[in-house]
Parts: C-alpha cells; sequence; structure tokens
C-alpha cells in the first residue's frame, strides 16, 4: 500500500507534466477532498496508508483534472459565502465576485424585516441561496431558463433546507414573473465570442456556454433585464447586476434612457468595474 505522501507527490508530478498552474497546491486539494479532510491536515498524516477504494476515486479525479475539468465539477461542490453547495455541468461555477454581488445587495436592503428579490439565470441558485439563508424574512424568486440549472438550484434549496423560502420559475429573465420586488439581481452571461475563445480550458471546454456569452459586446442580456426589471421594481427598489469590465457607460447610458431615478457602478476587490446598480425613485417624499 502506497503512503498518502507518495501519492501527493505522484499527483504533482503528474500534474506539473501537463502543465496546470501550481500542481503541488492542485494535488494537495484534490487529496484533501478525495479524503474528506482540510488541505493542511493533510501534513499530519503523510504516512497514513490509502485504501484502493480512495485511490480508484482519486485515480478518477486526477485524470479529469488533467483534462481541465473544473475541480468544483469533479469534487461535485463549491463553497459559496456561508453555504456548501452541489455542483455540476447543468449550471456555471459561482465565482468570488457573484459572493460580492450577492453581498452588495444584501447590504443595500433593510436589515430587518420582510422584503422580496429576484434572482435571474439563479444556475446553482447560489445568490437565491444566500439571500435566504442571510436574511431570514426574505422571500426569494429564482428563475434559469435551463431546466436543468433549475433542478440543479432545488437540489441545493433542499438540502439546505430552504425550499419553503424561494419560488422557482422556468423563463428567461423576468419571464413568467409577477408582483413587485425589492431587489432584483442577476450574474447574467456578460463575455463576448472573443473573450471566451481566450477562456481558460475550464471555463471555454466545460462551463456551460450559454451562462457566459451574450451578443451586442456582451451587453444583451444585461440590456434585457434593466428594460424588463423596472416595471416590476416597488418604490425604491433596485437592480443590481454582475457586468463585464468595459460595460459600466453603455449600462449608465442605457439606464438613464429607461428612466431610472439613480444608477451607479461598483468596483469588485481587485479594483474592477464589475457591479452596476440602478434605483427608482421613492414613493415617500
Amino acid at each position: 500500500m502506497q503512503t498518502l505522501l507518495e501519492i501527493l507527490k505522484k499527483t504533482e508530478g503528474f500534474f506539473a507534466g501537463k502543465k496546470l498552474e501550481n500542481p503541488r497546491l492542485q494535488a494537495e486539494l484534490l487529496l484533501a477532498a478525495a479524503l474528506h479532510c482540510k488541505r493542511l491536515e493533510l501534513y499530519l498524516q503523510f504516512e497514513r496508508l490509502m485504501s484502493e477504494e480512495t485511490l480508484a476515486r482519486l485515480r478518477d479525479w486526477v485524470r479529469r483534472r488533467a483534462a481541465r475539468e473544473p475541480f468544483q465539477y469533479i469534487t461535485g461542490e463549491t463553497d459559496f459565502r456561508s453555504l456548501t453547495l452541489k455542483c455540476d455541468p447543468r449550471a456555471l461555477i459561482p465565482r468570488p465576485e457573484t459572493e460580492e454581488l450577492a453581498g452588495l445587495v444584501l447590504d443595500a436592503l433593510p436589515a430587518s424585516g420582510p422584503v422580496r428579490a429576484a434572482d435571474l439565470g439563479t444556475g446553482t441558485g447560489a445568490i437565491a441561496l444566500s439571500l435566504a439563508s442571510e436574511r431570514p424574512e426574505m422571500q426569494v424568486v429564482a428563475t434559469d431558463r435551463s431546466e436543468k440549472a433549475l433542478a440543479l438550484a432545488r437540489e441545493n434549496a433542499q438540502k439546505l433546507g430552504l425550499e419553503a423560502r424561494i419560488t422557482f420559475v422556468t423563463g428567461n429573465w423576468m419571464h413568467g414573473i409577477e408582483g413587485g420586488f425589492d431587489a432584483i439581481v442577476s450574474n447574467p452571461p456578460y463575455l463576448t465570442e472573443e473573450e471566451l475563445a481566450t477562456a481558460a480550458p475550464e471555463v471555454a471546454q466545460h462551463e456551460p456556454r450559454e451562462a457566459l456569452v451574450a451578443q451586442d459586446d456582451g451587453l444583451s442580456d444585461l440590456k434585457t433585464i434593466l428594460a424588463q426589471a423596472k416595471a416590476h421594481l416597488l418604490p425604491g427598489g433596485f437592480v443590481a447586476l454582475e457586468t463585464g469590465i468595459a460595460h459600466a457607460d453603455a449600462l449608465a447610458a442605457h439606464a438613464e434612457s429607461l428612466g431610472y431615478a439613480h444608477h451607479e457602478s461598483r468596483k469588485d476587490m481587485s479594483g474592477r468595474d464589475r457591479f452596476f446598480l440602478a434605483r427608482i425613485e421613492r414613493s415617500d417624499p
């Protein structure tokens, strides 16, 4: 039988030969996931003998990772804010920037009291589930045009015990949604074909293309959401979007043409224009 350290070194060497970035780190992360432990805990058990069952699972995972399948699809889960979500090729892998978007929405809403939010193009359900879990009085509507993605979001809601707080709707953006909302949030497709062509193989070859690429220089879905959302916002309500880093000016012009009272671009943690907010007027003086 081989020890954990022996397997770790072999995996690191294999990944290095396949030109993966940070082969040692990637080997450690994959091995920790296979053993259901934290990465740093590996260092406390280097002499541990590896069972054939664990080795069989690890061999499959190593082969898939060497083929540039995303780590999250291989292990079947991903962390998003305080949640651990099921993750597979039915939906886009939630990014750290989208965690920031969810936090931005939570910060912009009242700290307590009943509010209603919509998450358009929910994918794994990451944004909707975070909003519902962090604000117990919030009711959330989550939409997606992909039945497969919506099924994944429902599975995550059931796993987290949040299915009673979220209404799932099959449809494209606001289609099929009724009523008013305090917040409408979305991480829609916003890459161009050229950007996807130069993306890492993990993205270009494995994640759903329809969740990544939009027409009109990546702006078409962003503009559609701004246009459709306005009639569904309650007084003082807002739209919050994750966008491409070159979209702020075009979205500002579009929001003004639609009659939004206020709009602004927000930067992500790396200092790039990544989020766009547009708000309608409050009815109170």
